[in-house]
């Protein structure tokens, strides 16, 4: 499985960008996104940016990230609190998937 990190941008050029991570700081090349403003969230991965993300994601994506690492220590009680925004509603199939299956 791959897994892209949220990152946010310290300081960037047109080339690369020094982030800050949970884990602390990293250089990225965002050649794919091109210059950023510091500030800014990026998903990243394998030491490049794939595409820029609004605050809103990167805070959901991090708690999911979160709720992994929760449940590889052993502890899987309370997960929900980090899936807030899929608990207690029913998943959906993208629009190009939902004429495919009955």
């Amino acid at each position: 499985m791959c897994i892209g990190i949220p990152v946010r941008v310290i300081s960037a050029d047109e080339t690369s960008a020094l982030c800050e991570t949970r884990a602390g700081t990293v250089r990225l090349d965002n050649m794919l996104v091109g210059a950023v403003a510091p500030g800014t969230w990026l998903l990243s991965f394998q030491g490049r940016a794939l595409r820029t993300m609004d605050a809103d994601e990167a805070q959901r994506t991090l708690a999911a990230l979160e709720a992994l690492d929760a449940a590889m220590r052993g502890e899987a009680t309370g997960l929900d609190a980090f899936f807030a925004d899929l608990v207690g509603r029913e998943p959906e199939l993208p629009e190009h998937l939902k004429g495919t299956v009955e």
